[in-house]
C-alpha cells in the first residue's frame, strides 16, 4: 500500500477506537438524570459574574429574576469593573421586573494570580455565604434559563445526591459561521471529556460547563472553591476536577432549557473565543501542541486527502480506507447536529471545521509566546502570581 493508504488505515483504526472506546462521546442522551421534588426545597444563591454585559443582561437577567423556585433563592450579580453600566442596568431591570431579590456588588480589580471571572466569583460567593445557602448556582451573564431551570437542577442534585450538576448551555447557531463551528465545539469538548465517563462514580474524567453549574455549598467549601483554582483559565474543568478530587459527586450533560444568548456572528468572533484558551487546554506544552496537530491531521484531515488520492490518483486502497474513516467521522457528528437542529449536510464538512480548530490552536500558542496569553475583555492572563486576600464591597 502507498504511504497515504497507510495513514488512512491509521485514521480508520483511530475512528474505530473513538466510536466504541471513548465513552460513546458522540451520543447526546446525557440529559438531567431522573429527579423528584425534595420534601423541603434547599436555599440557593445564584452568583453571576458580569463584565461589560449591558448587551446581554436584558435577555439573560430577566430569566433569572423569573425563576419559579419553591425555596429561598437570591441573585448576586458581580459587576466586574464594567465600563458600560452593567451594574446600574442590572438594578434597573430588577426594580422594573421584580422576581428574585438581586444584590449587585463591585469588587476591585483582580489581585495578581487571579483570572477575572474567578475573582468575581470569589467575591460573589463570599457575600452569598453570609446567607448560608445550601447550593450555589454559578451562571454566566450571557446564559438564559427557562423558568423551571433552577427547580430542575436542584431536584436532580437532591434526588441523586450530587455535589455538582452542570449543563452545557445550547449555544447560538444563527449565522453560517456559527452553524459550521459551534456544534463542532460541543463535539470536540465531549470527545475530550465524554459525558458518560464524567458521570460515572469513581471516574478520573472530570469536567463541567461554566455557564451553568449548581454546586453544593459544603462541597465548594471542602474543595476551597474558587481559591484553589484561582489561576485557571479553563475554570469549569478545573472546578469539576477539584470538586471530584475532594470527594464530590459530579454530573455533566447537555441542556434542554438553558441557552447561551451571546452571538458570534463572524469567524473572527469564534476564532477569538477558541484561541483564547486552546493552548491553556494543552497546559502550554509545545510537545502536546505538536501531538495535537499531528493527531488532528491524521484523524480528521487525512481521510478526505486519501479519498482525493483514490479518485484522482487511482489509489484504490487509500480511497476506500479514507472513505471509511470519513464516513465514521461524519456519522459520529450527526447526533450533535440533530441536537442543534442543523442540516446533516454539515457532517461531511467536519474535516474543514477541524482544520479551522487546528489553526485556532496554533494561533493560541503563538499568542501565548508573544506574551498575549489568554486575552478576554481587555485582560490578559499570561503568568499569574499568587493572590492576596481582598474583599468586595456590596452595593
Amino acid at each position: 500500500m502507498s504511504a497515504i493508504a497507510w495513514i488512512a488505515a491509521a485514521s480508520l483504526a483511530a475512528w474505530g477506537f473513538l466510536l466504541l472506546g471513548q465513552g460513546f462521546f458522540w451520543r447526546t442522551d446525557q440529559r438531567l438524570p431522573p429527579r423528584e421534588a425534595p420534601p423541603v426545597w434547599p436555599s440557593v444563591a445564584l452568583v453571576v459574574p458580569a463584565r461589560d454585559e449591558a448587551d446581554m443582561l436584558p435577555v439573560s437577567l430577566p430569566s433569572l429574576l423569573a425563576q419559579d423556585y419553591p425555596g429561598r433563592a437570591e441573585i448576586f450579580l458581580v459587576d466586574d469593573s464594567s465600563t458600560d453600566g452593567t451594574g446600574a442596568l442590572a438594578r434597573e431591570l430588577a426594580d422594573r421586573l421584580g422576581g428574585l431579590p438581586l444584590t449587585v456588588l463591585s469588587p476591585p480589580e483582580p489581585a495578581p494570580g487571579w483570572t477575572g471571572k474567578l475573582w468575581a466569583l470569589r467575591h460573589g460567593i463570599d457575600l452569598a455565604r453570609a446567607e448560608r445557602p445550601d447550593y450555589l448556582l454559578l451562571t454566566d451573564a450571557d446564559i438564559a434559563h427557562e423558568p423551571d431551570s433552577l427547580r430542575e437542577l436542584v431536584a436532580a442534585a437532591t434526588t441523586n445526591d450530587l455535589d455538582l450538576v452542570s449543563q452545557m448551555a445550547r449555544l447560538r447557531v444563527a449565522t453560517a459561521w456559527e452553524r459550521l463551528i459551534v456544534p463542532a465545539f460541543v463535539y470536540f469538548f465531549s470527545q475530550l471529556y465524554p459525558f458518560r465517563r464524567v458521570n460515572k462514580a469513581g471516574s478520573r474524567t472530570a469536567a463541567a460547563a461554566g455557564g451553568c453549574v449548581l454546586l453544593r455549598t459544603t462541597a465548594a467549601e471542602r474543595a476551597r472553591i474558587p481559591d484553589s483554582i484561582r489561576q485557571a483559565v479553563i475554570d469549569d474543568v478545573s472546578l469539576a476536577r477539584t470538586v471530584r478530587k475532594a470527594g464530590g459527586r459530579i454530573w455533566l450533560g447537555l441542556a434542554e432549557r438553558v441557552d447561551s444568548v451571546r452571538p458570534y456572528p463572524r469567524l473572527t468572533d469564534l476564532w477569538r473565543m477558541v484561541a483564547r484558551s486552546a493552548y491553556a487546554q494543552l497546559l502550554h506544552n509545545p510537545l502536546l501542541l505538536i501531538g495535537t496537530v499531528a493527531g488532528l491531521v491524521v484523524v480528521y484531515l487525512a481521510p478526505p486527502v486519501a479519498v482525493y488520492a483514490g479518485l484522482a490518483g487511482g489509489d484504490t486502497s487509500a480511497g476506500l480506507l479514507g472513505g471509511g474513516a470519513w464516513a465514521v467521522m461524519a456519522g459520529t457528528y450527526v447526533p450533535v447536529l440533530r441536537y442543534y437542529r442543523q442540516s446533516l449536510w454539515l457532517a461531511p464538512l467536519l474535516p474543514f471545521t477541524a482544520l479551522l480548530y487546528l489553526l485556532m490552536t496554533v494561533d493560541s500558542a503563538v499568542r501565548h509566546y508573544r506574551g498575549r496569553g489568554a486575552a478576554w475583555k481587555g485582560r490578559t492572563y499570561a503568568r499569574p502570581q499568587a493572590a492576596p486576600e481582598r474583599r468586595a464591597r456590596p452595593s
